[in-house]
């Protein structure tokens, strides 16, 4: 059992906990994932790390109340506990030889475009990072991002606050103004760093997306996770959750994510396990 150490509500929908994990919490780094379950009956959910404090021996993840297992989760409080926090998986962000990146967040994904920021940072590069929102109200993790990055642009679809535009929008205007990134990282929905790299593949500019595919083990033996890069199938739970980012194929990957959106829906308010009920059906 993890227990709950710190609560913070970042937005409406987005939430940010501190989890006691001390084994996790040693090995962490930055652009890696856990898999947490809340209870024996739960499904296992994929959250990338959002920080974590090796002293302490804490983990920090942030999330969406979208689902049924996020939404248990954001009702959950500090002291409670939940069952399974499984990591740290997959690789790593790669910071080595980067001079001067310009990291990429969008909306919910900015939480995990956060860490990657602060390794590249520790690791001695020049940071820019741009961060898009649809509006002022959700917001997260602006001071977080100043510190983390030596100039930061923000975007609203909006223009409710900061720069009115998309975050290619910045970032187009960067590229036209001779700003030279050894990388650029992209972290956020689908479509947001399937544009991102068409907005670098002009320039010639590395470009590194995080990739959210449907995962069940975390260990790639399920094959749940598969997605085609450059002609060849990988495994974001083993092989990624980063990969070049023109290497991609977009429209394979918001396929299969869409694939249990109507059956995610169903049971976003009341949910039954099966193998729960079958059990009782035989007592």
């Amino acid at each position: 059992m993890y227990k709950i150490v710190g609560k913070r509500e970042l937005n409406a929908a987005v939430t940010q906990l501190e989890i006691e994990a001390p084994f996790v919490a040693k090995k962490a780094k930055a652009g890696q994932f856990i898999i947490f379950r809340i209870d024996e009956q739960g499904e296992r959910v994929p959250l990338t790390i959002a920080g974590y404090d090796r002293e302490k021996g804490t983990v920090s993840i942030i999330f969406q109340k979208v689902g049924f297992s996020t939404n248990a989760l954001g009702k959950l409080n500090v002291g409670d506990y939940i069952q399974d926090f499984v990591g740290p998986l997959g690789r790593p962000t790669e910071t080595e030889g980067v001079k001067r990146v310009c990291v990429v967040g969008g909306g919910v994904g900015c939480a995990i475009a956060l860490p990657s920021a602060r390794a590249f940072q520790e690791a001695g590069a020049e940071v820019d990072v741009i961060v898009g929102f649809r509006n002022k109200d959700i917001v997260i993790l602006e001071e977080e991002f100043r510190q983390a990055s030596d100039h930061l642009y923000l975007m609203t679809d909006d223009g409710s606050y900061g720069e009115h535009g998309f975050v290619t929008v910045k970032l187009q205007q960067l590229l036209e103004a001779g700003n030279q990134y050894d990388e650029v990282l992209a972290i956020g929905p689908v479509p947001m760093m399937k544009f991102v790299s068409k907005t670098t593949e002009p320039f010639g500019v590395k470009t590194m997306v995080s990739l959210n595919p449907i995962m069940v083990d975390g260990t790639g033996m399920c094959g749940g996770c598969r997605v085609t890069v450059g002609g060849q199938t990988k495994f974001a739970c083993v092989d990624g959750p980063e990969f070049d980012g023109h290497q991609v194929d977009y429209a394979e990957l918001m396929s299969r994510n869409g694939t249990y959106r109507e059956r995610e829906a169903e049971v976003s308010d009341t949910h039954t396990c099966r193998m729960e009920t079958m059990g009782k059906a035989l007592i």
